[in-house]
């Protein structure tokens, strides 16, 4: 059987919506009245602030050290290390809250916080659109969730052509996955600026403030994480090039490690709409069946990846701060069981890392078939 290669364009793919009314209006109701009793903003608070504060300081205090030279190279290759776990904890805790609005209730604030992605080498403009947009409205379509199109020696759907490199993807994955920050301070970003994307978008024109942004950051970038450390240090090129390396390879295995494991994990499925363009379920029923969440018992993972094993929580609620998804976690998994609704859920973080390892030997294989979910026999899971 072939499988389904066609991209399905952004503004034709559509969410039937009355089915989601009554499931809708309880969510909003019940997240809502969660706040509202309580007194709380559903967005930032002091442990989130604190978070953000500690992050930093963690980062650029190890930067601070290696800037020193004071250290034997081994000791500079830890601090190197811990630079990438802080960018990585930089990037989940604080640039995408802000990206997503959820920081803090001022839209400046929310703005000049999303930039901390940009001081980390990537676009926050070029996030927006993929992710925010594209990645949560059309969250596992093949063709048009641009998170499952990453790179084309990977297969992360069923509506991907297979490969013949695909059936050792399991074995190679987690070295893309270290890639990952390389790629986006190198060439993504550039990239989707040349061919007016990202995602399913074609030919997108970019405002002039948004591109003098994106070039403006990632001179600052090459400023701080290259050229500083390289001429203040004056070491040999090759110790410098090894630390660096292990910088971003530290950031890019966490970053790329964390995101497959709320979509690309058995359970979560793969739809693709109809020959109108129309999906089977309502955008939040689309939203519970495509999205997992992980390890929620494990409190300095959730603290370090900002609550983003909380990814079901995050895909409805946005532009809720994460460092609430633990508290409202139950209210959704009620919810979507009073509404006989899945909530895909890995207990532990090896089990979750485990399941997408299943997930992608599964989709090495050529006879996968199209569109249909290559776990779609397992019944929902709930904690």
């Amino acid at each position: 059987m072939m499988v389904r290669t066609e991209t399905p364009q952004v503004g034709r793919v559509r969410f039937p919506g009355t089915g989601s009314q009554p499931l809708a209006a309880e969510l909003k109701q019940r997240v809502g009245a969660y706040f509202r009793d309580r007194g709380l903003s559903d967005k930032a608070n002091a442990a989130m602030v604190l978070r953000t504060v500690v992050v930093f300081a963690f980062t650029f205090g190890a930067y601070a050290l290696i800037l020193t030279g004071w250290f034997p190279p081994l000791v500079m290759l830890a601090l190197a290390i811990l630079v990438g776990i802080g960018v990585a904890g930089i990037g989940f805790g604080v640039s995408h809250d802000a990206a997503h609005g959820a920081y803090s209730c001022r839209p400046k604030i929310n703005r000049i916080l999303a930039y901390t992605f940009d001081l980390c080498g990537a676009s926050s403009h070029m996030w927006a659109l993929g992710h925010n947009i594209v990645h949560h409205t059309y969250t596992n379509i093949p063709g048009v969730d641009d998170d499952l199109a990453s790179s084309s020696l990977l297969r992360q759907s069923p509506g991907r052509a297979p490969r013949w490199v695909h059936r050792y993807q399991h074995l190679y994955a987690f070295a893309l996955y270290s890639l990952a920050t390389l790629n986006w301070v190198l060439v993504k970003d550039y990239r989707q600026l040349v061919r007016g994307e990202p995602g399913p978008y074609r030919d997108r024109a970019h405002r002039r403030s948004d591109v003098a942004a994106l070039l403006g950051f990632k001179a600052l970038y090459y400023g701080w994480s290259f050229m500083i450390p390289f001429f203040v240090l004056g070491i040999p090129w090759w110790q410098f090039l090894i630390g660096y390396l292990a910088m971003h390879l530290t950031a890019g295995l966490i970053l790329g490690t964390v995101f497959p494991l709320a979509h690309v994990v058995e359970g979560p499925t793969f739809p693709v709409p109809d020959a109108g363009g129309t999906m089977s379920d309502a955008w939040i029923a689309h939203e519970l069946a495509t999205t997992a969440d992980f390890s929620h018992g494990n409190r300095l993972l959730t603290w370090y990846i900002g609550s983003l094993n909380h990814q079901i929580e995050h895909h409805l609620f946005p532009r809720i701060c994460s460092v609430h998804f633990p508290a409202i976690r139950a209210i959704v998994r009620d919810v979507a069981r009073r509404h006989a609704l899945p909530y895909h859920y890995n207990p532990t973080l090896v089990g979750a890392i485990r399941s997408h390892c299943r997930m992608l030997k599964k989709l090495g294989r050529p006879e996968v078939e199209p569109g249909l979910t290559p776990a779609a026999s397992l019944s929902p899971t709930f904690m």
